[in-house]
C-alpha cells in the first residue's frame, strides 16, 4: 500500500512537522536524580536521526512535592534538570526533529516497578489511588493552584528552551485523569460533579492558564484516555454525546491536539454505533470537535502491551490498516510507541520500504537507552 500520506508535512500554530509520526511518550526512568544527561539526550537525537516527525518526551514532572511515582524519572524544573532539557533539545533539532516535552504529575498512582516512594504529600483529587483504594490526601485550593502554577512554569520554560510544542500527561490514571475519572473524584467543590463537563474543572483552569502564558501560537497537546493503569477497562464516558462534554470544554480552554491513547488503535471506540466505519477514539474525538488528533496503540507490532512489558517480545506486523485510516480523515497523526524503543530506525524503514529490516519489540531493551 502506498504510504505517502504518512510521510505529509503538517502544520499546527508554530510548528510545522515534516511527517505525521509521533513518538509516543514513554516512561523510561532514566535519569539520575531527576536530571537528563547525554544518554538521554542521545537516546531522542537517535530517533530524530531515524525520521520521527515528533517527538514526546517520557513524561518528566512538574514542581509539586509528589509528583513523580519512581526515582529515575526526571524533573522538569530546577537548573540542573533544565539545563539537561537544553542539551536534549538542541540534539534533536541539531538531527532535524521537532519535540515537546510531556508534563507530568502522577497524582496518587503507584507504580508497579518498584516500592520507592516520594518524600512529599501524596496529592490527589480525593486522597483515592482508584476506586475504594485510599492514597494520600484530598487536595484543597491552595494545593490546586499551586499545581496548575507548576503546570504554567514548566510549559514557559518548555518554550524558553526552544521546544517546538509542550504535551500536558492527562491519561491512564495520573492526577489530571484523576480529576476526569467519577471513580477517584469524589469532590462535591467546583472541582467535583456528577457528570464529566463538571469534572473537567480542574484541567480546563490548567490549560487556560498555560495557554496564556505560552501565547496564542504554541502548541498544546493533551493526552487523554479512556483506560487507566489502575483498571484496564474504565471509562470516563460512555456515549459520543458524553465524549463531546468531555473534550470540547478542553478545546475551548486551548488545546490544539488531543493526544488519544487506546491499548489497540484498530478498535471502535463505540462499536454498536452504525454508520460511523468503525471510528477508534481519536477518529470520534476529532469527529466531535474538530481539533487535530493523534491516535496510538500498539501500532506496528503484535501482541498485548502488557505481556509485552512483562517480558514477552512483538514481531512488527503491517500498517495497511493505519493508513486506510489516515486516507479517510479519521485522525492526523499516529504515534509509536514500543517498536521506537528497539529500533530507533523505524520511520526510515517503513518509508524506504524496508519492512525486513524492522526489528520487533523486545523488553530486553527496556533495560537500557539505546
Amino acid at each position: 500500500m502506498n504510504r505517502d500520506i504518512l510521510f505529509e508535512p503538517l502544520s499546527i500554530g508554530s510548528m510545522t512537522l515534516p511527517n505525521r509520526i509521533v513518538m509516543a511518550p514513554m516512561t523510561r526512568a532514566c535519569a539520575q536524580d531527576g536530571v537528563p544527561g547525554d544518554i538521554n539526550a542521545n537516546y531522542y537525537r537517535r530517533r530524530a536521526e531515524g525520521g520521527v516527525g515528533l517527538i514526546l518526551s517520557e513524561g518528566t514532572v512538574v514542581d509539586r512535592p509528589a509528583s513523580r511515582n519512581d526515582p529515575g524519572v526526571p524533573f522538569f524544573y530546577g537548573e540542573r534538570p533544565l539545563l539537561g532539557w537544553k542539551k536534549v533539545i538542541d540534539a534533536v533539532h541539531a538531527s532535524g526533529g521537532r519535540m515537546g516535552p510531556q508534563l507530568w504529575h502522577t497524582g496518587a498512582s503507584k507504580t508497579s516497578l518498584t516500592d520507592w516512594e516520594p518524600d512529599g504529600q501524596i496529592e490527589s483529587p480525593s486522597g483515592m489511588e482508584a476506586p475504594g483504594c485510599p492514597r494520600g490526601e484530598p487536595m484543597d485550593e491552595q494545593a490546586i493552584a499551586d499545581t496548575i502554577d507548576a503546570f504554567v512554569k514548566a510549559a514557559v520554560a518548555a518554550k524558553t528552551l526552544g521546544f517546538d510544542t509542550i504535551e500536558l500527561h492527562g491519561a491512564h490514571g495520573y492526577l489530571i485523569d484523576q480529576f476526569f475519572w467519577s471513580g477517584t473524584n469524589q469532590r462535591t467543590d467546583r472541582y467535583g460533579g456528577t457528570a464529566i463537563a463538571e469534572r473537567t474543572c480542574f484541567a480546563r483552569e490548567l490549560i487556560a492558564a498555560v495557554r496564556a502564558a505560552v501565547g496564542p501560537d504554541f502548541p498544546i497537546i493533551l493526552r487523554v484516555s479512556q483506560w487507566k493503569q489502575q483498571d484496564y477497562n474504565a471509562r470516563v464516558v460512555t456515549t459520543p454525546a458524553e465524549m463531546a462534554e468531555w473534550l470540547q470544554p478542553l478545546i475551548d480552554a486551548g488545546v490544539n491536539i488531543l493526544h488519544c491513547s487506546q491499548r489497540r488503535f484498530w478498535e471502535p471506540e463505540f462499536p454498536s454505533i452504525d454508520g460511523s466505519n468503525g471510528l477508534n477514539f481519536a477518529g470520534w474525538a476529532k469527529k466531535l470537535t474538530g481539533a487535530a488528533t493523534i491516535s496510538v496503540g500498539s501500532v506496528g507490532l503484535s501482541g498485548e502491551f502488557v505481556a509485552a512489558f512483562a517480558g514477552q517480545s512483538s514481531i512488527s506486523v503491517g500498517i495497511d490498516n493505519l493508513i486506510q485510516r489516515l486516507e479517510r480523515d479519521e485522525f492526523d497523526l499516529i504515534a509509536v510507541g514500543r517498536a521506537l524503543i528497539s529500533d530507533p530506525d523505524w520511520v526510515t524503514k517503513i518509508r524506504t520500504g524496508n519492512d525486513a529490516g524492522l526489528r520487533g519489540f523486545d523488553s530486553k531493551d527496556l533495560g537500557g537507552l539505546m
